[in-house]
């Protein structure tokens, strides 16, 4: 088999597995290892070859661009590898490259305390805002998923979210019963309509927001602080790794997931150890 051929069964797999955009993302990087390689036995391109390529190809991008190239084209070759059952090891696991372009070590993070996340809904007027946070902190939804959100989104206590970071058509997540009620009584409140945006503010001025709230309280907060907030109340009161990863973060890899618990708190420390042993 040819790389130019390998090139065309994985696109074909494409256009019925993923979305538009993801499988745009993929295109330059395919055009480019085509030109260069087409004509090319799929099972003759070196490790060697495969590094000065994604060299030339990501010099002057950001780490975060060159590691997504390099994972493109080792999924590329992962696919081929095996939809064909090739007995060749995948030259994108070449030390030299898993080196090169690898991951870096996630960063450990402090995590919000209950009490804190808890002052900062409550002590929040606007109905607007309040659900715009709890939809974070209580239901895990990234920011930019909240400001996408229709009325028409809206099932009972599930909240359908279209194109999801995830490269998905759509993904489902699920609301405690009280935010469930106050989402509902919110829209009624607002006259919304089935086609209607439920936070119809941009990205900057949600994260403004959610900032001047931190500061407010005196501590250093992002968006993102909250979903991650959300991932560890539910891994710390019991709730399944699984079920955090897969239901709450909608994470594809439990590693990822692992990644957002961080580190204890002493005051959760010492909540646990009451709760262990009573107080």
């Amino acid at each position: 088999m040819k790389v130019k051929e390998a090139i065309t069964l994985f696109q074909y797999y494409q256009r019925s597995s993923f979305k538009k955009r993801t499988t745009a993302s993929y295109l330059y990087l395919l055009k480019r290892f085509e030109s260069l390689y087409g004509d090319r036995p799929f099972d003759s391109i070196e490790a060697d070859e495969i590094y000065h390529f994604l060299e030339t190809l990501t010099q002057g991008h950001a780490k975060s661009s060159r590691r997504l190239r390099y994972a493109q084209l080792k999924a590329f070759y992962n696919f081929i590898i095996s939809r064909c059952s090739l007995d060749i090891k995948n030259p994108c696991n070449a030390p030299l490259l898993s080196k090169t372009f690898r991951m870096p070590k996630a960063v450990s993070r402090k995590i919000l305390d209950k009490e804190v996340v808890d002052e900062m809904i409550y002590n929040t007027q606007s109905p607007r805002d309040r659900l715009m946070l709890e939809l974070q902190a209580r239901c895990g939804l990234r920011i930019g998923e909240s400001l996408k959100i229709k009325v028409s989104d809206i099932s009972e206590r599930k909240i359908f979210l279209r194109e999801p970071k995830s490269g998905k058509e759509a993904e489902v997540a699920f609301m405690p019963e009280p935010v469930a009620k106050r989402l509902n009584d919110y829209i009624k409140d607002q006259g919304l309509q089935s086609n209607d945006r439920l936070f119809p503010i941009c990205y900057s001025t949600a994260r403004y927001l959610i900032k001047r709230l931190g500061s407010n309280l005196h501590i250093r907060l992002s968006p993102h602080d909250l979903r991650r907030y959300s991932a560890t109340y539910a891994s710390r009161n019991g709730v399944p790794l699984e079920i955090v990863s897969k239901v709450i973060l909608r994470h594809q890899d439990l590693k990822t997931t692992q990644a957002y618990l961080g580190k204890v708190s002493e005051s959760e420390a010492i909540r646990w150890m009451d709760i262990l042993h009573g107080k």
